[in-house]
């Protein structure tokens, strides 16, 4: 039963659970700037919005700390994609993404 090839030939057509290392949250971007908290949440709000989920690790409370987004270890890759993705459209692409949605 243990070596049945139908059995895993089901199992490779099935979604593939992510195992617990796959979940640890790992860091993404980090910055200590001045705007790092702002653009932590676009970031953040980019990636939600996409599915993938995240977190912002730091405050402005501690200043001298850097602040984090922080994703799971199983979507690092498709996040780090989306935020170059985003980056290369620039502003621009943003500002006509939020003007379809107000039609």
């Amino acid at each position: 039963m243990a070596q049945d090839p139908d059995r895993e030939e089901e199992r490779q057509d099935q979604d593939v659970l992510l195992t617990s290392h796959a979940l640890d949250m790992v860091t993404l971007w980090s910055s200590g700037t001045v705007t790092a908290e702002v653009e932590a949440d676009m970031i953040r709000g980019v990636l939600e919005s996409n599915g993938i989920p995240a977190m912002v690790v730091g405050t402005s409370q501690y200043p001298n700390l850097p602040v984090e987004v922080r994703v799971p270890r199983g979507k690092l890759k498709e996040a780090e994609e989306l935020i170059e993705q985003a980056e290369a459209a620039g502003p621009d692409a943003a500002s006509e993404a939020e003007a379809e949605t107000e039609k």
